[in-house]
């Protein structure tokens, strides 16, 4: 952090600039409750937000409120990473409002002790979290015996987009409409085929370069655990790979190694911007492709590790500051963003993902909810809910009392598979981005956009236009 954006943040007011223009947003928080559904508790803790009004018609009721269901991490990076919202804010005239997720960022109910139990984790939430951002807005945005409150659109992405599209089903009253971009509402069991997500991923590496790069990435595990299993072996492997921390044993490889693997080829395939961007990491532009440059050939043996690690420099050292491989780094920095999101992801989000090496370049695993759901009693002390989502929010249909949802989804995102691709409810759109990477419709625009991109977000700003004259006709009859 630079010592200028230091002293912006203590004053409460941030500048962050990207590309002729600059992200500028006032710090705030507010108090709200640790827990919404009980009167016995009333301990409180300060949300944090963003906001910029210098868009924003004074004194005009029917001025809208652009607001982003902040996800599973430091509200900061949402808001620089949503360039879509910054560009319509003054088509729209529009106040732009950024709610972090409790338990992310600086949004901790419980300070330093916030992950230190179970029991303070269990207010980790998002039906708490929509709460908080139900308060939030009937704060900011009240309304009183003679006037309504202004319109309020909300936006998300990713988990984002999940609480966007289920903030406005849960909360139809306070957002006019929402556009949910890349949100896998219906990524959970007994809905979307556990080995979707693994496809998708491995056919954007099939297309992205020859065949030999998936070939190459199949051959690879097979090889990393031939090694890992002798001394020399595991030697060898921190020679090659130069990692932060040696790897000492065949666990340190089979399970943290592959782990990290994986998360890399889903990360390199979401942020398959055409352009070079530093979302979840400094990247160039489509960087599955230049990933894949790097295995262009059938490789074997030691050759095939120094070409893998070649090719995961594009990822962890695109920037050359990396001194050495982490295979221990969360993508925010400091740990929160993925112990957050672990947590939710043996409670709430359980979203079941699975792999057979034959349609995808992944080893066998098969999902069992069994083990599963043991792992997380072991870690966490508590058991998932696999059907708490469908069942707060529905998922597997959209029926036509749920109106003025937008679902985009890029059809290179493997995240798609669980997203909303069609419905028989008309008071739904779906957007589909055939070039697509990970919610890229709600980036800042770019040169190197394709077609289909520019039609989505230009299909964003009618529906808003629709939604926003909607609530200005229906004021005027009160």
């Amino acid at each position: 952090m630079t010592a200028a954006l230091w002293v912006a943040l203590i004053l409460g007011l941030s500048s962050v600039h990207h590309g002729a223009f600059a992200y500028e947003f006032q710090t705030k928080t507010i108090d709200v409750p640790i827990d919404h559904f009980t009167f016995t508790n009333e301990g409180t803790f300060k949300l944090r937000y963003l906001i910029n009004d210098t868009y924003a018609k004074s004194n005009d009721p029917s001025s809208p409120i652009f607001f982003y269901a902040g996800n599973e991490g430091d509200i900061e990076l949402f808001a620089q990473n949503t360039g879509l919202m910054w560009e319509l804010a003054p088509k729209f005239q529009a106040t732009l409002l950024f709610a972090e997720h409790r338990f992310y960022g600086h949004s901790l109910p419980f300070g330093n002790a916030s992950y230190d139990s179970p029991k303070n984790l269990g207010y980790l939430t998002s039906e708490q979290a929509l709460a908080d951002f139900a308060l939030l807005l009937r704060t900011l945005n009240p309304v009183n015996g003679t006037t309504k409150s202004r319109p309020v659109v909300a936006f998300g992405g990713s988990y984002g987009g999940m609480l966007a599209a289920w903030f406005r089903i849960k909360y139809p009253h306070l957002v006019v409409g929402a556009i949910a971009a890349s949100a896998p509402i219906r990524q959970f069991q007994g809905v979307t085929p556990c080995g979707i997500f693994n496809q998708i991923l491995s056919s954007v590496f099939n297309l992205a370069y020859k065949p030999e790069c998936v070939a190459n990435i199949r051959r690879s595990w097979v090889t990393l655990q031939n090694y890992s299993t002798t001394a020399d072996g595991l030697r060898m492997l921190n020679e090659k790979f130069k990692f932060c921390t040696n790897v000492t044993k065949a666990s340190d490889v089979t399970e943290t190694f592959f782990e990290y693997l994986t998360d890399v080829y889903g990360n390199l395939a979401m942020i398959n911007y055409p352009y070079e961007s530093n979302f979840l990491a400094p990247v160039p532009a489509y960087p599955v492709r230049e990933f894949c440059g790097r295995l262009d050939q059938n490789y074997t043996g030691t050759e095939l590790l120094d070409r893998l690690h070649s090719a995961l420099s594009i990822y962890y050292n695109y920037d050359g500051k990396a001194t050495c491989l982490n295979i221990n780094s969360s993508y925010d920095g400091s740990g929160i963003g993925d112990r957050g999101w672990d947590f939710q992801a043996c409670t709430e989000m359980v979203m079941p993902m699975c792999a057979d090496g034959v349609s995808d370049m992944f080893p066998p695993q098969p999902w069992n909810m069994e083990e599963y759901s043991e792992k997380c009693f072991k870690k966490y002390g508590v058991h998932p809910r696999p059907q708490n989502a469908l069942l707060h929010y529905g998922g597997e249909f959209l029926d036509r009392s749920i109106t003025n949802i937008v679902f985009s989804n890029g059809l290179l995102d493997p995240w798609s598979g669980g997203g909303v691709l069609r419905s028989n409810n008309d008071n739904i759109k779906i957007v589909l981005i055939p070039e697509g990477a990970h919610h890229i419709d709600l980036r800042a625009s770019n040169p190197q956009d394709p077609a289909s991109v520019k039609r989505a977000r230009a299909e964003h700003a009618t529906n808003i236009r629709k939604w926003l004259d909607g609530y200005r006709m229906l004021k005027k009859a009160y």
